[in-house]
């Protein structure tokens, strides 16, 4: 137990169990002050499945009371407002929880259908539309459906939640992410990110999803501490630690990000998202053999990922293996005839291979297309090639960016 809370960096852990049977749930619960292995308060708790969310709270209360923690008022709110959950919407939605954390185009899938089965059972249970609503930012984010489609309905999932809940971080998270990344409302974005973080401090998503908004608007410290706040808050997440790494990367800290990333992947040594930005610090310091074998390894774990294959593309242009290079360009035009490809990734590929009217048509059509990385046009290292032609301010200014 000492050594949990030295990796954890904390005094105290909480230590419990979940056992349930038919209609009804038992929780263990005891507090234990970690660098004695010292055992402070223990209790039992024994409810209804459907109250689940009230004992959620009472555990929480308890627990507050003993460490003498100081609530603010929001949370103090929070944990008084009762609450009861359907049993069957509840484990659909924690199974939607569970998938939309993998991160694949499968397991996103999976995640709506639970989350829509959460709904089905109970329609005004607003966390479903919220978990909904992360999906389909993921699903847009990581350019898996066409941001025309999967945007849209993440903002109608965030604001069903929202009136259902207005209340819910969760919900004003989702809709942050929208307004940044597809609206490209960057005063909206940030003030439902500062919302979701007033309602709910410890919620560490949206800490981590703020620090996206800072460091694209070049606010880096500010995006700094939002990351590692995230990380305080949800320690054991490959996500959160593999945003550690891409905050290194867009500071140009690539050799900070390349340990934070092989960290990552130490602890999770196939999580495909800590391959590909390792893969980005590695190109960006001219290693391009590595760069290619973690290209390769994210492919090989989410294959046909148009933001892998157009990453390598323009590695290889940018190497001067041209060859490859058009494979790639081939490779996403088939692609396309199946499946949503982002003329981003397009653009990225002929900007490797020093085509500059190629890169500024299909990043015309990124525009066209609200391509959510064209919020990243400031920042990213792959662009430098084309940054200072003209047509590159004129692109930033379509966006909106500052």
């Amino acid at each position: 137990m000492p050594q949990v809370a030295q990796e954890l960096q904390v005094d105290g852990i909480v230590e419990g169990s979940v056992l349930r049977s038919g209609d009804q749930v038992r929780i263990t619960a005891q507090l234990i002050y970690a660098s004695r292995d010292q055992h402070l308060w223990a209790e039992e708790y024994q409810r209804y499945v459907r109250d689940v969310l009230d004992l959620q709270r009472e555990v929480a209360r308890d627990i507050a009371e003993q460490i003498r923690v100081t609530l603010t008022p929001n949370e103090q709110k929070r944990l008084a407002t009762a609450g009861v959950v359907d049993p069957a919407a509840y484990e659909s939605y924690l199974r939607g929880r569970s998938f939309w954390n993998q991160r694949s185009e499968a397991s996103l899938l999976k995640a709506i259908d639970q989350f829509n089965k959460a709904i089905e059972v109970d329609a005004g249970y607003a966390p479903a539309y919220s978990g909904v609503a992360d999906c389909y930012t993921t699903l847009g984010y990581l350019s898996y459906l066409d941001p025309l489609d999967a945007f849209p309905r993440a903002r109608d999932a965030a604001t069903k939640a929202l009136e259902l809940d207005p209340s819910l971080a969760e919900a004003h998270t989702s809709l942050a992410y929208y307004n940044l990344y597809h609206a490209w409302n960057w005063t909206e974005a940030e003030n439902e990110f500062k919302k979701a973080i007033e309602l709910n401090p410890n919620y560490a998503t949206a800490h981590d999803w703020y620090s996206y908004y800072l460091m694209a608007m070049g606010r880096f410290d500010e995006a700094w501490k939002e990351v590692n706040r995230a990380h305080e808050l949800d320690p054991l997440s490959v996500t959160i630690s593999t945003d550690i790494g891409f905050n290194y990367y867009y500071r140009h800290n690539y050799d900070e990000a390349i340990n934070q990333l092989r960290a990552t992947l130490a602890v999770s040594p196939k999580f495909p998202l800590a391959h590909l930005w390792l893969g980005r610090a590695y190109q960006q310091k001219k290693m391009y053999s590595e760069a290619i074998d973690e290209f390769d390894k994210t492919d090989a774990a989410l294959p046909g990922w148009v933001v892998t294959i157009a990453g390598m593309g323009h590695a290889y242009g940018e190497w001067g293996h041209q060859a490859e290079a058009k494979e790639v360009l081939i490779r996403l035009n088939q692609m396309a005839r199946e499946k949503y490809v982002t003329p981003y990734g397009v653009a990225l590929v002929y900007a490797g291979l020093g085509d500059k009217d190629q890169a500024f048509v299909w990043l015309n059509k990124a525009v066209a297309g609200r391509s959510h990385w064209l919020v990243w046009l400031n920042r990213d290292p792959r662009w430098d090639r084309i940054r200072s032609d003209p047509r590159f301010e004129d692109l930033k200014k379509r966006v909106g960016l500052p």
